[in-house]
């Protein structure tokens, strides 16, 4: 490290050392007036963690006071700014309990919803608060269905749903290449009944059909027959609904191979009974 960044460092350091010296001593005095206005000048310069400090230094001082409802709101807030979303969406939720007339209820039951979508993680990874931000933008658009953020709320629950849907696949998906033939159909069909309106049916039924084809051919002998041409009914519905689909060459293939593959057990099994039935 050069002697600028040092130095740098060093006063850094020292400058906010003396800010926060500063904020206890304000606290200490207990001026519950000078520390709401110390906090709400903090909170406009976009200092949410002084802001924040001090806001709890007097919260339980304003209860039931005029400027309670301004507090709570801000504070609410602060969490939020601060990507404490758990926080602001308990605070949020909190304050349109609080102060159901409020002309900030809609904001801070939108603003509760909106934490949990910044919660949302990558597909990959548990769902729980993307569930959690759906179910909540719903309850948002039901209680509000004129509000101006009902739009983007939708746009918000669209793209929430894409992302459990990009999962429920993978894990179908998953499921085929583990071998795990007969949960990876069940995983797909399950998906087809919760996203009906997806635009990737003809991709998830490529792959229900695969699963049943693999299915089928690593199955016993006694249930490889009914598998086989319950795959085969699998394929003949696809070509019918999707004939120009992209899958269409390797779905004729699959139909071909298990006509093949269930003519073979036919007559094998036809041979098995003849030679049975000779005396």
């Amino acid at each position: 490290m050069n002697f600028r960044n040092l130095f740098y460092l060093f006063f850094s350091v020292i400058f906010l050392v003396s800010c926060k010296g500063k904020l206890e001593k304000l606290k200490a005095t207990g001026d519950s007036k000078a520390i709401y206005k110390a906090a709400i000048a903090a909170y406009d310069k976009e200092k949410y963690a002084d802001a924040q400090e001090l806001f709890e230094a007097i919260l339980n001082n304003y209860r039931g006071k005029e400027e309670a409802e301004n507090l709570y709101f801000k504070y609410a807030y602060t969490h939020y700014y601060l990507k404490n979303f758990l926080l602001s969406n308990y605070y949020f939720k909190n304050f349109a309990t609080t102060f159901a007339n409020s002309k900030y209820k809609e904001e801070a039951e939108f603003m509760a919803a909106y934490s949990h979508f910044n919660l949302s993680p990558s597909f990959r990874l548990d769902q729980t608060y993307t569930e959690k931000a759906i179910e909540e933008f719903q309850n948002f658009v039901n209680s509000y269905p004129n509000s101006k953020r009902v739009e983007e709320c939708n746009k918000l629950i669209d793209e929430m749903r894409k992302k459990l849907e990009i999962k429920a696949f993978e894990q179908g998906r998953l499921y085929y290449d583990m071998k795990q033939y007969e949960a990876s159909i069940t995983s797909l069909e399950n998906m087809q009944k919760e996203f009906p309106e997806t635009n990737d049916v003809e991709k998830i039924r490529f792959f229900i059909i695969k699963s049943k084809y693999e299915w089928a051919l690593n199955s016993v002998l006694e249930k490889k027959e009914d598998r086989l041409s319950t795959t085969i009914k699998s394929c003949e519905e696809f070509a019918n609904k999707f004939p120009k689909s992209k899958y269409i060459k390797e779905i004729k293939s699959i139909d071909k191979i298990a006509n093949n593959k269930l003519k073979e057990l036919k007559n094998e099994r036809h041979q098995v009974k003849s030679t049975g039935a000779r005396p």
